[in-house]
């Protein structure tokens, strides 16, 4: 059986959006999993995520205060379907990334992280999926808002695909 996996970060709310979208929140309910990378900026947010999602997997980002540290962890880890996944909020510069990540993830299959709101999939040296979905909210310099969706099954990461969302997207 294959888990339906849905990744978000930077959603910035109510800063740079008053709210998700309302395909991101289609995409949370089709989802078996979902991951936030950080930059919630609220609570209320994180706890309608918990509310709507099936499962839900968060770390906290450098924009979110006290409050949200107090709930989330800075580094998450979890597995589904045989894959070692690991997710933090910023991983440093775009230079030097995959070899950074191989040293600092040694035991992990897919790292997930956010920060730069530019979306990222690449495969380190040894073989980790580095996935960056950009962000839902606030496209910054990129041609669009983002999220990315996937499929674990049986140990491997299959169908991932880049959502782009209409440049009304952002509510």
């Amino acid at each position: 059986m294959s888990t339906r996996l849905l990744f978000l970060a930077d959603t910035h709310v109510p800063k740079r959006a008053r709210a998700l979208p309302a395909a991101v929140w289609d995409a949370v309910e089709q989802a078996d999993v979902v991951f936030h990378a950080g930059d919630w900026l609220t609570v209320d947010l994180l706890e309608e995520l918990q509310l709507r999602a099936a499962q839900l997997v968060g770390v906290y980002g450098n924009n979110d205060g006290d409050e949200l540290r107090a709930r989330l962890p800075e580094v998450a880890r979890v597995q589904f379907d045989g894959i070692r996944f690991a997710m933090v909020h910023e991983t440093g510069p775009a230079r030097g990334r995959e070899a950074r990540a191989d040293e600092q993830f040694p035991d992990t299959d897919v790292l997930v992280f956010g920060h730069s709101h530019i979306p990222w999939d690449t495969t380190t040296p040894r073989g980790m999926r580095l996935l960056n979905p950009g962000s839902p909210t606030d496209r910054r310099r990129q041609p669009f808002c983002s999220y990315l969706t996937a499929v674990a099954d049986a140990g491997r990461l299959g169908q991932v695909e880049l959502v782009a969302l209409p440049r009304s997207g952002a509510a």
